[in-house]
């Protein structure tokens, strides 16, 4: 089971810090012509600080398992990223755009698998 959570760690700090790093990195015109237009419901600073959430978040996931220095950051950075797919679902359902729920689901689901296995026997 470790292995497992390993894996699912990893594959969403992966994801976490691609889609924040890009969030991060252009601007908010440029994401929305992108195929992100929920952008276009916020300012250029909160699109930056949901980057940064997922960055930091994304990290969270890894680091301090590999430092093994405060491992009760993985669970709760898990848990954090839980509830940030949950509010990109509600903000995609608000908009009208349901083919982009899917993703947020699965996300937080798995997001949420992890905190609960990290918080409960899975813990570091």
């Amino acid at each position: 089971m470790t292995i497992t959570l390993w894996i699912i760690a990893g594959l969403l700090a992966l994801a976490f810090f691609a889609a924040g790093s890009m969030k991060i990195a252009q601007p908010k015109e440029k994401l929305a012509s992108s195929g992100q237009p929920w952008v276009e419901d916020f300012s250029p600073g909160a699109v930056k600080v949901v980057g940064l959430l997922e960055v930091v978040g994304a990290l969270g996931l890894i680091v301090p398992a590999l430092a093994g220095i405060a491992t009760i950051l993985v669970p709760a950075a898990a848990a954090g990223l839980a509830l940030l797919m949950i509010g990109a679902a509600i903000v995609h359902a608000r908009r009208g755009e349901y083919r982009n729920i899917g993703a947020n689901v699965v996300l937080a689901g798995l997001a949420l698998f992890l905190a609960i296995a990290r918080f409960g026997p899975y813990g570091f």
